[in-house]
């Protein structure tokens, strides 16, 4: 592997937009919703998509960058998926990656500093410590997923700022419990493909946690998810297409997500974490179609 091909890969642009797609969306629902609220243009809100999709990948490779740091040791001793990852396999040198990483971060935070003060305070708190801090999260908990949601979905409530201020901050709060709740979901689902590794390297995973109950646990959250989802609406005042396809579209593809999956077979938790991308998508569908009057 070429030290290009290293760098590419341990931001994980290999596999783009699977990691995104959920930071992202979680932005795009934030502002889509406050452009709903505030009858903001669609020339504005297109702009802005644009921006924190370019943020979002960014961030995203920032963060899987500074995981790969800290996990070398344990990505190279018994997880087949992860051994060959660039920094556990000397690819790429700690020095190297540590660079690299702040190389993607500045950006990003160029881009906050333009910001009014109060977005710029509560984008920097998702930079540090909710992205930052993850990847330790994993040493000292069995819930990485919970703080994981946190770090995720932190885009939603800044979006929400950015555009509206602090306009009836209910709506981005449901809006955030909410995909807390999904990231919990999807991620535990995710970490299945490594659970047998966590539970003998004494992991925190919540896929070993729920154990034997794993399955009921996930629907408990999906529904708190889509109960959430609901309820910003309400508060929203959002019409039938975000009912019908946002908040109708998720429970509907997370019961078949949640129900057809075999926690037992990679491959099929990796199929199923993918598809968790695509009902992002799904949402913000409903979102949209809302927003330009669709029916």
């Amino acid at each position: 592997m070429s030290v290009v091909r290293g760098l590419y890969e341990l931001a994980r642009f290999h596999i783009f937009p699977s990691g995104i797609t959920p930071i992202f969306c979680s932005c795009a629902w934030g502002l889509t919703m406050a452009a709903y609220r505030g009858g903001l243009p669609p020339s504005s809100l297109a702009r802005d998509i644009v921006t924190y999709f370019l943020v979002s990948t960014l961030v995203h490779g920032a963060n899987c960058v500074l995981n790969d740091i800290l996990d070398r040791d344990i990505d190279r001793q018994e997880f087949l998926r992860t051994k060959n990852r660039p920094v556990a396999a000397g690819v790429i040198s700690v020095f190297a990656a540590i660079v690299y990483m702040f190389a993607l971060l500045a950006p990003c935070l160029l881009l906050l500093a333009y910001t009014d003060p109060l977005t710029f305070k509560l984008g920097l708190f998702g930079v540090f410590p909710l992205q930052a801090l993850y990847p330790t999260m994993k040493r000292i908990t069995n819930w990485p997923q919970l703080w994981l949601g946190l770090a995720m979905n932190w885009g939603c409530p800044v979006a929400w700022v950015y555009l509206l201020g602090n306009v009836d901050l209910r709506v981005p709060a449901a809006l955030f419990v909410g995909s807390v709740c999904w990231t919990i979901v999807y991620d535990t689902i995710y970490a299945c493909q490594d659970r047998k590794e966590d539970a003998k390297l004494r992991v925190g995973s919540t896929a070993v946690l729920f154990g034997n109950q794993l399955r009921p646990i996930l629907a408990i959250f999906a529904t708190v998810f889509v109960a959430s989802l609901a309820y910003a609406g309400i508060l929203n005042s959002q019409k039938l297409p975000y009912f019908l396809i946002s908040v109708g579209g998720a429970a509907a593809h997370l019961g078949w997500q949640i129900g057809t999956l075999n926690p037992d077979d990679a491959k099929d938790c990796w199929k199923k974490f993918e598809a968790g991308g695509n009902l992002g998508y799904i949402v913000w569908g409903g979102m949209i179609a809302d927003y330009v009057g669709l029916f």
